[in-house]
């Protein structure tokens, strides 16, 4: 029965359990919330007549029920946590509150004790007249010495405040409190005696913070009276005014001594100044954080209020700045007078880092937007120098001008590939135009803290492409003159008529895109002292930012190699009338010849070779060190003439379909030229495997036009060694290097004025 009764129970215990369990969990926990919960009876209740495996399952049940309280107590704080964070502000408020009511209730409690006490004898005089009468004349003489106290102690105190002695005014009010104390506790002062202490006690407190408010607003107050003033203001128990009046001592002062240094410098500007205004603010500045410091410590709400003052009177100092210096000289593009400025603010705000006053960030963002205007503005100032001078260049290439301004901070060194350092030759404008770009890097350089390194990089790309747009409107029928005849109009700009100065101009744009703007931003972008040596430098080559940067400065240098390649292919290709030189005829009509011709390179590729022989002359003595540079662009004029060739519909048209397709003599005329071509590019080392594929495409296409029509091509054309052999021969005479005589008349079109060619080329 006993068993059966415990089996029911805990059947009935675990089906209770489980649909406990079932329930929402603020259901379950309303059992805890109720006032009159009992922890021992509800573990009673549960576990009266329970197995040790119902006692288990209830523990396990009890747990599962502490984490889930414990999990929704974490959910309500954080839902909570704004509330939370402002229920504890204000509870520390309110705990502030209470303790000075606490104090007030206390006196006040004296008070009342003290009545009391009175009262109470009062109602026992009657009952003991002897002893009444003993301690009535003991008390009146104890009363009669505290009113003769009383009255001294409020005269003294008159005197102390008329005469300003403020720490002996203290110490009256701390003697005035204590002998309050006293005879509060000891009953020997009468209530209407002690409220009138009370009030003079008052009274006088507020006169003397009035006293010290005046003292701390006027302008004679010196450094050790204000901290004085503020100390004892504090003392009295009103520390938030003491601090305020402090901050506001020190505005007023920094505001007048302002008033006179503007009216002192309004003839000067820039520097003087600048660090005259910032050694006057920032050194205020550190005065009113050293008395602070001194007077309230590091008090949280008095360090957040020194901040906010600071932070004002940085905001105020700046803005005056950029009204007297900053804004005019953003407008007329004086950077280094703006530079400097900044520069020497920042250096005087520095010194303020070291008391917890980090104002740079302010500075800063104020200081910037002129900063950036001033950039802007020196900019177009060096692109329309740039543009004026081009308009006198004559495109020939010197050295740096003697008597020229040095630059303070970046060479204009170059180093050849051996290593050693050359003066750089460029044409007087390009000249100009570095000297202008060096010296607006050394203006940028002291503001690294601004952070302008990419609008610095960015606005040096726009004017060196401006500066190519220039030389490229150099070259004489340029393709920017004829597509944008107004941006040309705009741009007067004296042409380079001869090869040497076109070349000239790719010289000057090679140089300043490959060493000199590069070597002066790489300083500006690496921000190391100019001490740490030029392999620690070198190594900044490496870094992206920098690679694609110069990848930039190099595709306007392709732009005006571009165009000098066209208009010399076009030159070659076209002849003056506009007819087309490099046609289809020139090979078409050779089998119309009854006579087999002298075999020669045709006139067109011997101009090509003697114009990249006197190109190749030029270069290598405007490119020292450049060699690459020489070779890429006697590379691309090449490559511009034969891909001419090979895109030329008109052309392969005539030579595959007619009316006169090409024939055998014609096609080994065109072999030959193509050999040529293959033999002066490969002894140039400007032959690149793109051109050497391209040509051999060509002569395919030549060779399979012969087999279309029946003819087998090589059963008319020599061996290999024969178009070498011709080509070579060719060379040499061309280069005035031999002279070979004509065994017979010269009959073909393709060998006709070679001795004037010659001639021309040996010149």
């Amino acid at each position: 029965m006993t068993s059966l009764s415990r089996t029911s129970f805990s059947s009935s215990k675990g089906d209770s359990m489980d649909f406990e369990a079932d329930l929402p969990l603020s259901d379950r926990l309303k059992i805890f919330k109720s006032s009159r919960f009992e922890p021992d009876g509800y573990v009673t209740s549960k576990c009266q007549s329970m197995t040790e495996k119902e006692i288990k399952h209830l523990r396990a049940y009890l747990v599962d029920l502490k984490k889930a309280s414990a999990e929704e107590m974490r959910k309500s704080v954080y839902a909570n946590y704004g509330a939370f964070i402002r229920t504890s502000r204000e509870i520390t408020d309110l705990e502030g509150q209470l303790l000075s009511m606490r104090n007030l209730l206390s006196t006040q409690g004296a008070l009342v004790h003290g009545l009391a006490e009175g009262v109470r004898a009062h109602l026992h005089k009657a009952s003991d007249d002897s002893s009444e009468e003993d301690m009535l004349d003991s008390g009146q003489r104890e009363l009669s010495n505290m009113e003769k106290w009383l009255v001294e102690f409020l005269e003294n105190l008159e005197v102390l405040l008329a005469e300003r002695r403020v720490d002996e005014a203290l110490a009256a009010f701390d003697e005035g409190d204590r002998v309050k104390v006293e005879a509060t506790e000891r009953g020997t002062l009468s209530l209407a005696a002690l409220l009138s202490l009370q009030n003079t006690i008052t009274e006088q407190r507020q006169k003397l913070a009035d006293q010290l408010a005046e003292m701390t607003s006027q302008p004679s107050t010196r450094g050790p009276e204000l901290r004085s003033a503020v100390l004892a203001l504090k003392k009295l128990g009103d520390g938030p005014r003491a601090h305020s009046l402090l901050l506001a001592s020190h505005h007023k002062k920094l505001h007048c001594n302002t008033q006179g240094l503007r009216s002192q410098s309004s003839s000067s500007c820039g520097g003087a100044f600048a660090a005259a205004l910032s050694q006057l603010v920032f050194s205020t500045i550190a005065q009113t954080a050293s008395d602070s410091l001194a007077v309230f410590g590091e008090e949280p709400a008095f360090t957040s209020e020194l901040v906010t003052w600071a932070v004002k009177e940085a905001e105020a100092f700046a803005g005056l700045l950029k009204r007297r210096v900053l804004a005019s000289a953003a407008a007329s593009g004086s950077l280094r007078v703006a530079a400097e400025c900044v520069h020497i603010c920042l250096g005087h705000c520095s010194v303020l880092e070291a008391r917890g006053l980090a104002l740079s960030p302010v500075l800063l963002r104020l200081f910037r937007p002129c900063i950036e205007q001033a950039l802007t503005t020196n900019l177009k100032r060096i692109e329309q120098n740039s543009a004026a001078l081009a308009a006198a260049d004559t495109w020939s290439l010197a050295y740096t001008p003697v008597g020229g301004r040095p630059s303070r901070a970046f060479s204009t060194a170059s180093f050849s590939s051996t290593g050693t350092v050359s003066q750089p030759r460029l044409s007087s404008s390009a000249h100009k135009f570095n000297s202008m770009v060096q010296e607006f890097l050394e203006d940028v350089g002291p503001l690294e803290s601004l952070q302008l390194e990419g609008a610095t990089l960015e606005g040096l790309i726009q004017v060196f492409s401006s500066y190519v747009n220039l030389l490229i409107n150099a070259l004489p029928s340029s393709a920017e003159n004829e597509d944008n005849p107004e941006g040309a109009a705009s741009r007067i700009v004296r042409m380079a008529e001869t090869e040497a100065q076109q070349i000239g101009l790719l010289a000057n744009a090679s140089l300043l895109a490959d060493e000199l703007l590069p070597r002066a931003a790489m300083k500006l972008m690496a921000n190391k002292n100019d001490d740490q040596g030029r392999r620690a430098s070198d190594r900044q080559y490496r870094l992206p930012e920098q690679r694609e940067w110069k990848k930039r400065l190099q595709r306007s240098v392709d732009r005006l190699r571009d165009s000098f390649c066209r208009q010399h292919a076009l030159e070659l290709i076209f002849t003056e009338d506009g007819d087309i030189r490099l046609n289809s005829q020139m090979y078409t009509t050779m089998d119309d010849f009854p006579d087999e011709p002298e075999w020669f390179p045709s006139p067109i590729f011997q101009e090509l070779f003697l114009k990249l022989s006197r190109m190749a002359s030029f270069a290598t003595d405007m490119f020292v060190g450049r060699e690459r540079f020489a070779t890429i662009l006697l590379m691309r004029l090449t490559e511009t003439v034969i891909l001419w060739l090979s895109d030329d519909q008109a052309f392969w048209e005539d030579v595959e379909q007619g009316p006169k397709p090409l024939g055998p003599l014609g096609l080994r005329q065109f072999y030959l030229d193509m050999e040529f071509v293959i033999l002066f590019s490969s002894q140039g080392r400007y032959l690149s495997r793109h051109l050497h594929q391209v040509i051999k495409n060509i002569i395919e296409r030549a060779i399979e036009s012969i087999a279309s029509t029946g003819i087998d091509p090589y059963s008319v054309l020599p061996e290999e060694e024969w178009f070498a052999e011709v080509a070579q021969i060719a060379i040499k005479m061309l280069s005035g290097k031999a002279n070979f005589g004509m065994e017979r008349d010269v009959v073909s079109p393709t060998a006709k004025s070679i001795s004037s060619v010659v001639s021309h080329g040996s010149n």
